[in-house]
């Protein structure tokens, strides 16, 4: 199917209106990056559904229509921002060395992620390893590599094996994965029908628009509580078309050097939910939130208190967003994962290294996952908003990095682009700015949707966590 086709598709599934689609328009063809996959063509897709949802929302709010515009190559590089990116002119390196994929004794590998220190300490722990990628394969010797996933997995630690799409598919979570949509948007409670949970029983009836007409979700406020790309990136994406984003870390859990791209256009404040001050702010926060974003573990947030029921229950009107690696259902639905793993895990590695010949596991060339990821998350709430303001009512969105993979599967292959060019950060200087932040000069992507009526930027630079207060701003 084309780009568009799959948009359409995801578009009718969230049952937006037909007519909005004619306000789309995508330019560009060609695969920007080196891949047996259509990962440009699954940015483009992400991208632009997240924009004509922000869109079309603006349009409920004001009746005006705007033309959005989305080009292939500026997409794909966008879901690579994270490898482009610098601070005072230096380029960040995102990773610990240590994380990567390893030959077990068996012949077979296992990838390790080693990004939180509390995650490749445990590793190094269960594999009596110095912390050197040399020690790490020693010790893998005596392991295969499934013993090793599941002993890891038992211990809390982010690990899998690597396996085929045949393999996967025939997986139990494979299979769970395979009966569920790519993303689904579920009414959980009544409320009226409202463009702002602020400004409620004042909707469309009365013709009242809210916030900034200069931006598609100018009003809007959204609690994010995310620390991984996809979630921040879906932040990052409501941040640029307006919405109020506040990004809420507890100060004990670790972030990753990511931070400073992805937080562009937040305030950043830290709560511990665990405090019951902590929770009781929290609560204060979202009597006027409209979107709550959480990219936990299923089960964590909700024994804090702050479960889609709950808040469903407590705060009428709600879109509460949950970003989960496996899925919410099937055998693995619990563990930790994150985008490596997951292309690990579901045969993408495999299959990119048999297109290119080789028999060393390859990964894709940027992690699509996360950050397509990110951009249906981002859809999936203006479409909730949306039917809100059309239909009342709380709603649950819900986005995993392995549906997501099953919809990178649906887009086909492009074996001819796995030869082309790998742009580097010179390649993509047209596609750069260069602005003030918390952490120092930042030069990252710009946002490669662009919307006639309501241009997408950031109005807020990325700052440290915590340097805001648990506070909206004043209106």
């Amino acid at each position: 199917m084309d780009t568009i086709d799959h948009i359409a598709n995801l578009w009718r599934h969230a049952r937006l209106p037909d007519a909005a689609l004619d306000d789309l328009v995508l330019t560009g063809s060609e695969a920007a990056l080196p891949s047996s996959f259509a990962v440009s063509k699954a940015a483009q897709a992400g991208i632009a559904l997240a924009a004509l949802a922000s869109s079309h929302y603006w349009h409920l709010r004001t009746g005006r229509q705007q033309q959005v515009t989305v080009n292939r190559r500026h997409a794909a590089i966008e879901c690579r921002s994270d490898h482009y990116f610098a601070i005072d002119g230096k380029p960040v390196r995102v990773g610990d060395p240590l994380t990567g994929l390893y030959r077990c004794g068996d012949g077979s590998w296992v990838r390790i992620h080693a990004n939180f220190a509390h995650h490749r300490e445990g590793a190094l722990a269960l594999l009596k390893s110095a912390p050197s990628r040399d020690a790490i394969t020693d010790a893998l010797r005596s392991w295969r590599a499934v013993d090793f996933e599941s002993e890891a997995a038992a211990l809390g630690l982010p690990v899998v094996a690597l396996r085929t799409f045949e393999q996967w598919d025939a997986h139990p979570q494979g299979l769970a994965v395979e009966s569920l949509p790519t993303l689904t948007i579920t009414r959980i409670g009544d409320a009226p029908s409202a463009f702002t949970r602020a400004d409620e029983g004042k909707g469309k009836s009365e013709g009242v628009p809210f916030g900034n007409p200069a931006t598609a979700l100018g009003g809007l406020r959204v609690i994010e509580l995310t620390r991984i790309l996809a979630g921040p990136v879906c932040g990052r994406t409501l941040a640029a078309h307006g919405a109020e984003v506040l990004l809420v870390n507890s100060p004990h859990l670790p972030n990753i050097d990511a931070l400073p791209d992805t937080s562009r256009g937040k305030l950043s404040a830290h709560l511990d939910l665990r405090s019951p001050a902590d929770s009781a702010t929290m609560r204060q926060l979202l009597q006027t939130a409209d979107v709550f974003i959480q990219g936990y573990r299923p089960m964590s947030i909700a024994a804090l208190g702050f479960g889609p029921q709950a808040l469903a229950r407590e705060q009428p009107g709600i879109v509460y967003a949950s970003l989960t690696a496996w899925g919410a259902a099937g055998p693995w639905r619990l563990r930790r994962g994150f985008d490596s793993l997951v292309q690990t895990a579901s045969g993408f590695n495999v299959a990119e290294a048999q297109a290119a010949g080789s028999d060393v596991p390859k990964p894709l060339p940027t992690q699509i996952l996360d950050h397509a990821a990110g951009y249906l998350m981002a859809f999936g709430i203006s479409a909730a908003l949306a039917r809100r303001a059309t239909e009342g009512g709380s709603w649950h969105v819900e986005v995993s990095l392995a549906q997501t993979a099953r919809w990178l599967r649906m887009m086909g292959r492009t074996p001819q682009d796995l030869g082309i060019h790998d742009p580097s950060r010179e390649d993509v200087a047209d596609l750069l700015q260069t602005t003030p932040s918390g952490f120092g000069s930042l030069t990252a992507v710009r946002h490669a949707a662009s919307l006639s009526q309501t241009p997408a930027r950031w109005m807020r630079p990325s700052v440290s966590p915590g340097t805001n207060p648990a506070a909206w701003t004043a209106v």
